[in-house]
């Protein structure tokens, strides 16, 4: 059996209200048209995540929900407060929990794109700047989440909001 990972960046958040704290902002203008980008292109490629890990930061629980509204039968997200600014080892840990074979997590930078490269056998170019709302789905060969380790994921797909139509 194989397991895949959809690793996603919160789209761009808003700075503009400094009353909020920085778990408290929410997505900006950009942000909202971002996510759901994100949601059509899983939706055309077949990419149906059965389990969502999401920091429970505002902007990342905006940003899944925002690209849960455009998957069929999308999942309720399991907000993982450690995922807030959550290094690589941490969000491999939590993933190392999950049981669906195909699961999306959506968190913060810089954990996101290391824990892009950590997980990669062949990294992208673009890890290095893991832009808001980029997503790269990885492929393992693996039974179950704990058989996981560095370095052996597959890079399916890496696509940032720029890289998409607006959806329909």
């Amino acid at each position: 059996m194989t397991r895949t990972l959809i690793l996603i960046r919160h789209a761009k958040s808003d700075w503009d209200d400094p009353r909020l704290t920085d778990h408290q902002r929410a997505l900006n203008p950009r942000g909202r048209r971002a996510a759901p980008r994100i949601g059509a292109w899983l939706a055309r490629e077949g990419l149906r995540p059965e389990e969502a890990l999401v920091s429970d930061a505002t902007r990342t629980r905006e940003t899944w929900h925002l690209i849960a509204d455009r998957l069929p039968d999308a999942p309720a997200p399991r907000l993982i407060p450690a995922l807030y600014h959550a290094s690589p080892d941490t969000m491999l840990r939590h993933l190392r929990d999950a049981s669906a074979p195909v699961v999306a997590m959506v968190a913060h930078n810089p954990g996101t794109a290391a824990l892009a490269r950590m997980l990669a056998e062949t990294p992208h170019p673009d890890f290095g700047r893991y832009p808001t709302a980029a997503t790269t789905v990885l492929g393992f060969d693996a039974e179950d989440w704990r058989d996981i380790a560095p370095g052996t994921g597959q890079v399916r797909a890496f696509v940032t909001p720029r890289d998409l139509p607006d959806p329909a």
